[in-house]
């Protein structure tokens, strides 16, 4: 799909969106068994798995790194991000990628994805649900994604995305049986979509906007806490290729801090920071 209108028509059964309609309901299902299985090696397993999907796979890795390339690192180290991302269960990195820029490019026009403009749910959910939003066709992936498209290791990566959220249900499983997986899998991949997705709806509807922007990006502090500093959504928007998004001293930034240590390893090169 290319750029076209993404707010009509939407809620409407022919415009259903059937595969990931069984996948949102599948894993909400299955994440139910994680309220009757607590422990704490249970929720130990959700945060650590969280923040390496949630934190160095999307924010840092498909989102600060492949998308708007605000620093660099070993080739090596791009595709490990790259398929902790994959865990994420937010199909593939380079259809995700492709609707983020195309998100920036748009931003709450008629040819944005996930535009606020038709409300909290639609931003939230609504449009993973309906439509076919981030099925891009080859034309738009080429217009939007060509260094991904370029790249033998991202191709194959996004060609086979659903191994790795695999291979970490059998070694959870391994680890504590099913009551793990269910924890470090299921309910995580939950977790991670309401995280992510309040930075389309939340983030572009309450919060502060210390910069004109143009549009209805927010800094929204609970957001933040959440996504590891994604939240700092106006921010983002005012300077979208800065790799440090918590501009104050009081934006706790997680992700900013990831990418300094990367730096100091020698990881992190060519580190784009706007100064406030």
């Amino acid at each position: 799909m290319d750029a076209n209108n993404y707010l009509a028509p939407q809620f409407s059964k022919e415009n259903l969106n059937y595969k990931n309609l069984t996948l949102v309901v599948g894993f909400h299902l299955l994440a139910i068994p994680a309220f009757f299985t607590f422990s704490w090696q249970n929720l130990a397993a959700l945060l650590l798995v969280n923040w390496l999907v949630g934190s160095l796979g999307v924010g840092l890795g498909w989102h600060r790194l492949l998308t708007h390339r605000s620093f660099k690192v070993p080739r090596w180290l791009e595709y490990t991000l790259t398929i902790f991302g994959t865990m994420s269960i937010q199909d593939s990195p380079d259809k995700w990628v492709a609707t983020h820029r195309i998100h920036h490019r748009f931003t709450e026009t008629e040819k944005d994805p996930h535009s606020t403009r038709s409300g909290f749910w639609w931003a939230q959910v609504g449009w993973v649900l309906w439509g076919r939003a981030q099925d891009h066709d080859a034309e738009t992936l080429r217009r939007y994604i060509p260094d991904l498209l370029a790249d033998r290791g991202h191709r194959m990566i996004s060609r086979l995305y659903f191994l790795p959220i695999i291979v970490s249900g059998i070694l959870l499983f391994l680890i504590g049986g099913w009551p793990m997986v269910f924890w470090g899998v299921f309910a995580r991949v939950v977790v991670g979509w309401h995280t992510t997705w309040f930075v389309n709806s939340l983030s572009h509807m309450y919060g502060g906007r210390p910069h004109a922007t143009g549009d209805a990006s927010t800094n929204n502090w609970f957001v933040a806490l959440l996504t590891f500093g994604e939240g700092w959504h106006n921010n983002h928007h005012a300077f979208p290729s800065s790799a440090r998004h918590g501009t104050e001293w009081y934006q706790f930034d997680m992700n900013w801090i990831a990418i300094r240590i990367f730096e100091r390893l020698g990881w992190a090169t060519r580190i784009k920071v706007h100064e406030a």
